[in-house]
């Protein structure tokens, strides 16, 4: 018996098995009238022998009352159901997160720093996608394709954990990262096409205009939705490296151009979110993750396995067994 997938698929005859003590009760209170009772003065007349068998009498309505219940579980109709699911995506969404690894993501409003807080982010974003194909372009003062997109998480976690900064040039180079994204996305055939674009700083590098990247994304059908991340206020940022090579952290005034940002989400039907903390990142993801779902349809298959027979079964052994014992056994004493 599986009982991990086992129902009734008529429970409330079971609510007939509280009748079970009733009649317990009643074949109990009726023994001494079913039993014959002979009035003598005196038994030395009579041949007597020791015999168990009307110690066990009480044994006749105990397998009618099990015979009983046997037939109200089964009733019930119990059964194992073994299902199946068929899991079919309609609608595929292709993803591309343009992430922002210049040397102010270091800044350590966000614990341990940016940078480290969006990769965990990141990563549990791509865990709830499974049906969607996701690519990763890093970008600072150059922009770099780290992944091509792709259905194989593995590879994308694998990138994101690996991201570092320090591997392009100094600088911010909005416009190009968002124009490798669009470039990412341009061959793709997918329904519903969507840039993250992540930065904390303002375009200051790069020979890609964002506007002009925003106009390819809009006429591609190409949704952005833009994060800023950092503080309000102060943070601390890295400022140069001590003679061991430790970089060395200072006070400064947290810059995002929110203005660019908007306008980006703005003209591609997209949305702005500001990231101030942790927290407020993980819900940022988490909303982009409910705006962007994939269609689904789930077929479930379903395998009855009934049991009902086999309880029938036991009732009429159980009432057979009654019925013999009563005409041949206990005959004489009933």
């Amino acid at each position: 018996m599986n009982w991990t997938n086992f129902e009734f698929n008529n429970p409330e005859f079971l609510w007939l098995l509280t009748l079970i003590p009733l009649l317990a009760i009643w074949f109990f209170l009726m023994r001494k009238k079913e039993t014959a009772v002979l009035t003598v003065s005196n038994l030395k007349g009579f041949q007597t022998k020791n015999s168990i068998l009307p110690k066990f009498k009480p044994l006749l309505p105990i397998i009618r009352l099990m015979a009983l219940a046997s037939l109200i579980i089964a009733l019930a109709r119990p059964r194992n159901v073994a299902v199946s699911k068929k899991i079919k995506a309609n609608k595929g969404i292709d993803i591309v997160m343009a992430i922002d690894v210049s040397a102010s993501m270091l800044a350590k409003d966000l614990k341990p720093n940016r940078l480290e807080a969006l990769k965990v982010v990141a990563t549990d974003f791509v865990n709830r996608r499974p049906n969607d194909r996701i690519g990763i372009v890093v970008y600072a003062g150059e922009s770099f394709t780290q992944t091509p997109i792709t259905s194989d998480k593995r590879i994308t976690k694998r990138t994101i954990s690996e991201i570092k900064w320090g591997q392009l040039d100094g600088g911010t180079a909005i416009g190009m990262g968002l124009g490798s994204a669009v470039n990412r996305l341009k061959d793709s055939k997918a329904k519903s096409k969507v840039i993250i674009l992540l930065t904390d700083g303002v375009n200051n590098s790069g020979f890609v205009d964002p506007k002009t990247a925003t106009e390819l994304a809009k006429g591609l059908n190409i949704k952005v939705y833009t994060v800023g991340i950092g503080t309000n206020g102060m943070a601390d940022f890295p400022v140069s490296r001590d003679a061991r090579g430790r970089l060395q952290f200072r006070k400064q005034k947290v810059e995002i151009d929110e203005e660019l940002l908007q306008f980006i989400a703005s003209e591609t039907q997209g949305q702005y979110f500001r990231a101030t903390d942790n927290t407020k990142l993980q819900e940022i993801y988490d909303e982009i993750d409910l705006l962007e779902k994939t269609k689904i349809e789930e077929f479930k298959y379903y395998n009855y396995q009934e049991k009902y027979r086999f309880l029938i079964f036991i009732a009429g052994s159980l009432l057979l067994l009654e019925f013999v014992l009563k005409n041949t056994l206990f005959r004489s004493f009933i």
